[in-house]
C-alpha cells in the first residue's frame, strides 16, 4: 500500500528519495511527496535553512520533475507514496504533512515537524478535535496530519521522546518517519502494526547515510544490510549512528535487532524485453516453480522447519495435527481453497479455509490441535497478521507461514514456515506468487500425508516426479499465448463473464474471474459448475462468455452437462480443455487444448491461461495493467 523512504547523508538524498519511490511504485499509490531539510552539511557545507516539501498527485517521475525544477538538495529528507483512506487524492492530503505549531496556519511559518505515515489511526477524530481546541490548525482530512501536530503539541527539545510520547497515544496502526526543523541531519522512524525497516549505509566511496523505508526493496541498489524493526520499535537516526527503542521504553542491543543482508538484484525490478511488469511475472513462471522446488529431493517435514532453523519442530506439529485452518485474502484464499481439496483427498485431514478479514472477527470453535496456515505473498497483509494473532490467542500454536518474503512479520511469528521463491512481484495482480504457493501448498499436504501414514513411497515419487516436471509444463501452457490472444479480442468487448470450474478447479474459476476484474475492469464471476442451475444461469446470454475449466478428472462427464445448459440459453463457451477430453470447437464454442493432463497438480497449469486471458484483455481495453485503479500491491491496512 502506501511506501515510505528516508534518509539521512553526507550527500545529497533527494535522488535516492526519489528512487525509493519509484521502486515502491508497484504498490499502489494516488499521490506522492517528499519533504527534506534544507540546513545541516551537505557535501562539506554548512548551511541554514528549514523543512521544504514538494507533493504531487500524479506519478513520481512529476514529483521528480517539480523537485528538479525547483532545486531541491539536502542531506536529509523524508519521502511517501499514498493510497487514499482518509481524505480524498489531492495535494493537501499528500504526504509529507507538516505541523506549524498552534494557531499558525501552513504557510504562515516555517513547519517545525513534517512527518509521513502508513497505515490508519482509529482514534484520530477526538485527537483531532483535542489538538484543534489547543489551537492547532488543519490543512487536510487525513488521519496523518493529527500525529504531526501531535508531536509538535509535545515536543521539548529530542525529537526521539517526542515520537515515543506521542505514539502512546495512537490507537490502530502505523509506520512513521518524522523530522523537526530544529533537529537538523536527524531522523525518527517508528512502527506498531506496519511494516518498517533500517538500511545501513555500506558505500566504501559514497557518503556515509542510514535510511529508513517500508519495504526492503525501496532500497536496492542503495543498500542490501536491512535491520527489521519489530512491534512497538522506535529508531533514532543520524549521520553515522542509529539507536533502537523497544516498546518497553528501553534501548536495545545490536543483537537484538540483527543485520541481515537482503539480496534484491536490479533484475529483478527491470521491466526487461516485455511490456507490463505482469506479463513478465506470467512468463517467469516455469523459473519461479523451479526455485520454490529447489533441494526438494524427498518428503519430510524440516521442510517446513524455516529451512532447518528450528530442529524437529515440524515432527512435533505434524504428529500433533488433527485438522487444518488456512487463513488467507484475495488470490491467496484462492490458493488455500485449492489445497482443501488436496489435504483432504490425498492426506485425508479435515480442512477450514477461512478469509481472514472474517475469521478475526467471528466467533469461532479453537481447536490446539489444528495447523494454522497463514498465506501471504508479502507477509505484511493485516488482516491475515491479525486473523494469525487472533488464532494464537485463542490457544492454537500451531503455525506455519507460506510466504515470498523470508523477512516479513508473518514468517517471523509463525512457529514454521516455507518461504516460496518467486522473487520480487511488482505487478498489483498476483501471479507468480499464486502458482508458487500451490506448490508450497501441495508438499503441505504431501508431508501431512507421510506423517499420517499415508504416503507411500511409490505415490510420493511419483508426485515428485510430477511436481519436478511443472516447469516445463508451464512452457507448453505458455505457448498458448497466441490463441489466447484471440480469446481476449473477444472478452474486451464485454462487460460481464463467468468462469465456471468443479473440484479443484473451482477455486481457479475464482481466481480467472478475480483477475479479469482487477486489471480489465470486466465484471466477473466464479461459479462452481454444478450451482449453476440454482441462479446464474439466468444472466447466460450470448453477450456473457462463458469460461470453463475442463481437465479430464472423475467430474469431467458433470461439466459437460452443465457446459450443455450454457449452449442450450444461447451461451458461448471458452473451454479450456485436457487433450483427452473430446470437447471439440463449434459454433459457440472456443476451444484450447491444454498440452497434458496433469493430475492433482492441473489447477497450476489452468491457471496461467486464465492470467494470460486477462492479461490480453486489459491491454486491449487499454487499462493501466500493473497498477489498476483502486488497488495496491500489498494491503498493509484493515
Amino acid at each position: 500500500m502506501c511506501g515510505i523512504v528516508g534518509a539521512v547523508s553526507s550527500g545529497d538524498v533527494v535522488p535516492t528519495l526519489v528512487q525509493g519511490l519509484q521502486r515502491l511504485e508497484y504498490r499502489g499509490y494516488d499521490s506522492c511527496g517528499l519533504a527534506v531539510h534544507m540546513a545541516g552539511p551537505l557535501d562539506g557545507v554548512v548551511r541554514s535553512g528549514g523543512l521544504v516539501r514538494a507533493r504531487s498527485t500524479a506519478r513520481v517521475a512529476e514529483l521528480q520533475a517539480q523537485v528538479l525544477a525547483d532545486g531541491l538538495r539536502a542531506a536529509t529528507g523524508i519521502a511517501h507514496t499514498r493510497w487514499a483512506t482518509h481524505g480524498a487524492p489531492a495535494v493537501h492530503n499528500a504526504h509529507p504533512h507538516v505541523s506549524c505549531g498552534p494557531g499558525v496556519r501552513v504557510g504562515e511559518r516555517p513547519a517545525r515537524v513534517a512527518l509521513v505515515h502508513n497505515g490508519i489511526i482509529e482514534n484520530h477524530e477526538a485527537l483531532r478535535g483535542e489538538l484543534q481546541a489547543r489551537g492547532y490548525v488543519f490543512e487536510s482530512q487525513t488521519d496523518t496530519e493529527v500525529i504531526a501536530h501531535l508531536i509538535d503539541s509535545v515536543y521539548e527539545g529530542d525529537l526521539l521522546e517526542a515520537v515515543r510520547a506521542a505514539t502512546a497515544r495512537l490507537h490502530g496502526a502505523y509506520a512513521i518517519a518524522v523530522l523537526h526543523h530544529d533537529e537538523p541531519q536527524r531522523l525518527v522512524g517508528a512502527r506498531a502494526g506496519s511494516p518498517l525497516v533500517l538500511g545501513i549505509g555500506a558505500a566504501l566511496d559514497g557518503p556515509a547515510a542510514h535510511y529508513l523505508a517500508s519495504d526492503a526493496l525501496a532500497l536496492a541498489g542503495v543498500t542490501d544490510r536491512i535491520v527489521f524493526l519489530a512491534e512497538g520499535d522506535v529508531v533514532d537516526v543520524s549521520l553515522g549512528r542509529y539507536r533502537i527503542v523497544g516498546a518497553d521504553g528501553r534501548a536495545l542491543e545490536a543483537a537484538a535487532r540483527p543485520v541481515k543482508t537482503v539480496q534484491v538484484g536490479s533484475q529483478d525490478i527491470a521491466l526487461g524485453p516485455y511490456r507490463h511488469f505482469m506479463q513478465k511475472e506470467i512468463f517467469e513462471q516455469p523459473r519461479a516453480l523451479a526455485d520454490t522446488l529447489q533441494g526438494v529431493e524427498g518428503i519430510v517435514p524440516e521442510l517446513f522447519d524455516d529451512h532447518g532453523v528450528r530442529s524437529r519442530a515440524a515432527w512435533r506439529v505434524f504428529a500433533e495435527t488433527d485438522r487444518v485452518l488456512i487463513l488467507a485474502c484475495g488470490t491467496s484464499y484462492y490458493a488455500g481453497c485449492v489445497a482443501r481439496y488436496w489435504l483432504e483427498s490425498i492426506a485425508r485431514v479435515p480442512t477450514t479455509v477461512e478469509i481472514a478479514s472474517e475469521y478475526r472477527y467471528r466467533d469461532s470453535v479453537p481447536d490446539a490441535r489444528t495447523l494454522v496456515v497463514a498465506i501471504s505473498q508479502s507477509g505484511e497483509t493485516a488482516d491475515t497478521l491479525a486473523a494469525l494473532r487472533h488464532a494464537q490467542s485463542l490457544g492454537m500454536g500451531n503455525t506455519l507461514a507460506i510466504c515470498n518474503v523470508a523477512t516479513s512479520a508473518l514468517v517471523r511469528e509463525c512457529e514454521l514456515a516455507y518461504v516460496t521463491r518467486a522473487g520480487v512481484e511488482i505487478g498489483v495482480a498476483s501471479t507468480k506468487a499464486f502458482t508458487t504457493q500451490l506448490a508450497a501448498l501441495f508438499l503441505l499436504t504431501l508431508a501431512l500425508a507421510q506423517a499420517k501414514g499415508r504416503l507411500s513411497a511409490e505415490r510420493e515419487a511419483r508426485h515428485l516426479r510430477a511436481m519436478r516436471h511443472l516447469p516445463v509444463a508451464l512452457q507448453a501452457v505458455l505457448a498458448l499465448e497466441p490463441a489466447i490472444i484471440r480469446w481476449a479480442e473477444d472478452f474486451a468487448t464485454k462487460e460481464h463473464a463467468l468462469f465456471l470450474g468443479r473440484g479443484p478447479h473451482y477455486p481457479i474459476a475464482l481466481e480467472g474471474a478475480l483477475k479479469l476484474k482487477e486489471i480489465s475492469y470486466i465484471h466477473a464471476e466464479g461459479y462452481p459448475a454444478g450451482e449453476l442451475k440454482h441462479g446464474p444461469l439466468a444472466l447466460v446470454t450470448n453477450a456473457m462468455p462463458v469460461v470453463t475449466v475442463a481437465p479430464h478428472d472423475a467430474l469431467l462427464e458433470k461439466l459437460k452437462s452443465n457446459m450443455q445448459e450454457v449452449r442450450a440459453r444461447g451461451g458461448v463457451l471458452y473451454v479450456l480443455a485436457d487433450a483427452d477430453t473430446h470437447i471439440g470447437s463449434d459454433d459457440g464454442v472456443h476451444v484450447i487444448r491444454m498440452p497434458e493432463h496433469y493430475g492433482p497438480l492441473s489447477p497450476i497449469l489452468h491457471v496461467v491461461p486464465l492470467q494470460l486471458l486477462a492479461y490480453h484483455t486489459a491491454c486491449a481495453r487499454g487499462t493501466d495493467v500493473d497498477k489498476p485503479r483502486n488497488l495496491a500491491k500489498s494491503v498493509t491496512v484493515e
